[in-house]
Order: structure tokens, then sequence, then C-alpha cells
């Protein structure tokens, strides 16, 4: 469930990010590069976290890892693509 929730939470910072990036007067598409740069710190943090503290192995953590970058970056990365 708290995958879940995270991959949720990056889908509404990409939107916000988005709109963010029209707002301030630039494109969609600044928006989405910047959302993709700082989810990826993000989600390696998420998966840091879940080695160091939740003790699980590298190697469980990457699929995590994965999909809570993935979705909302393949999803940031559409509006990059579309909009530039």
């Amino acid at each position: 469930m708290r995958t879940a929730i995270i991959i949720a939470a990056g889908l509404v910072l990409a939107a916000l990010f988005v709109f963010g990036g029209r707002f301030i007067g630039q494109t969609a598409a600044l928006g989405a590069k910047i959302f993709i740069a700082l989810w990826f710190i993000a989600a390696a943090l998420n998966m840091w976290l879940g080695v160091a503290k939740a003790g699980y192995s590298f190697m469980e953590e990457l699929p995590i890892f994965l999909a809570i970058f993935a979705v909302p970056a393949a999803a940031a990365g559409f509006v990059w693509w579309k909009y530039s």
C-alpha cells in the first residue's frame, strides 16, 4: 500500500510541476524535466531508507525503486515529449 501511495503522490507532484512550469511563464516540458530529476532523487532516497532503515536488501528494494520512479517519470516524460 505504501508503494501505491508514493506513486500516487509522484503523479500529483508531476502535475504540480507541469502546471508550475506553465504558471511561471515557461513550458510544461520544463516543469516535467525538473520533476524527473527531483523525483529520481526522491525515489533513490526512498530506496535508501528501505535498505538502511527497514532492513531490506538492495535487490529486494530495486524493483520497488523502479516502479516508484518509472510510473510518475513516464507520465512526466510523456508531457515533456508532447509539449516540447
